[in-house]
């Protein structure tokens, strides 16, 4: 089979496996692709609008936004409670060491001012989150995929729940594995949705440890400009791949030239498990958009809050009183 044939089968099969997942993924009857059609009718164009004019002041912030929608959803469920603030009492998930770096949540208050002006009470923070990742990948130049509406915002948020929720920047597949495993995420969509890292930034102490103890698979003149990067300090950063800004496959074809900034995005080509994925994405791009897309859709369902048993909150960094 030629490359050209190869590719438009690729493209065919992903389609095939993309309807599918549309019609019967987790949790599709639940949600509802025209949840606000008739309360919020301009819910999706709001968001829009302010997440366009924020990646047009700052193009890093793409990366930051799918980070926040992913944060959240692995650590109870797509709820919006890495939003909630920390209290008096109470450290919340967005003061917990795995996410101190997390960005972006001035974009989501924005968001949620112009919905509250458009219409009180009525759009999720949850939503809001899954629809500003979708909106943020496509302005990268990502794929656009539709996101299934009516999430509940959660009320609880405790720093000590992300301990074992997040997938830590580790050398250790068969940990990550068991982590997406978790929350119903395959290994498909650990190599899939750690495409993600083709937009954003790392600290250096995310991935000091690799210079110094990961030469077999670090790439020299990449240990080397990152050993000058790190000489700054742990604050300093480096970017996941060369084209951070941009939603492509740059990220998987950077893991087969051993020039994976984290530990564990490497460990996805140099294990047996997962290296034949991380070989297809990036042979493939389309391959990966598709997939992306699929896992998307996956992760922005798990363990829904529906009903009476969330709220939609007033403000994303408090629950309402």
């Amino acid at each position: 089979m030629g490359a050209q044939t190869m590719k438009r089968f690729v493209r065919l099969l992903l389609l095939v496996q993309a309807a599918a997942v549309l019609l019967s993924g987790p949790g599709a009857a639940e949600l509802s692709m025209d949840y606000y059609a008739m309360s919020c009718p301009f819910a999706e164009y709001i968001v829009r609008n302010v997440v366009g004019q924020a990646l047009m002041k700052d193009p890093t912030l793409a990366g930051s936004i799918l980070r926040l929608h992913f944060h959240d959803c692995f650590v109870q469920g797509c709820d919006a409670s890495v939003l909630l603030d920390s209290t008096d009492d109470n450290t919340a998930e967005k003061d917990a060491p795995a996410n101190k770096s997390l960005r972006g949540f001035e974009v989501i208050d924005s968001i949620k001012e112009a919905l509250e002006a458009q219409c009180p009470g009525i759009v999720s923070c949850a939503d809001v989150l899954a629809l500003a990742a979708r909106d943020a990948v496509f302005m990268a130049r990502g794929p656009y995929y539709g996101v299934p509406l009516g999430r509940r915002d959660g009320s609880r948020s405790v720093a000590s729940d992300t301990f074992l929720a997040l997938p830590p920047p580790v050398k250790n597949v068969t940990l990550l594995i068991q982590i997406f495993d978790n929350v119903g995420l395959d290994v498909h969509d650990m190599v899939t949705l750690s495409g993600g890292h083709t937009l954003g930034i790392a600290h250096c102490a995310n991935f000091k440890d690799r210079i110094k103890d990961e030469v077999d698979t670090l790439d020299a003149s990449l240990a080397s400009s990152l050993g000058s990067v790190c000489r700054g300090g742990d604050s300093k950063t480096a970017p996941f791949d060369r084209t951070s800004t941009r939603f492509d496959g740059v990220y998987y074809r950077e893991l087969t030239a051993r020039r994976g900034l984290l530990s564990s995005d490497q460990t996805l080509f140099e294990s047996p498990e997962t290296k034949e994925m991380v070989s297809m994405f990036a042979m493939y791009p389309d391959y990966f958009f598709y997939a992306f897309q699929q896992g998307m859709l996956k992760m922005g369902q798990i363990s829904l809050k529906e009903g009476d048993e969330g709220e939609v909150r007033n403000s994303c960094r408090v629950v309402n009183s």
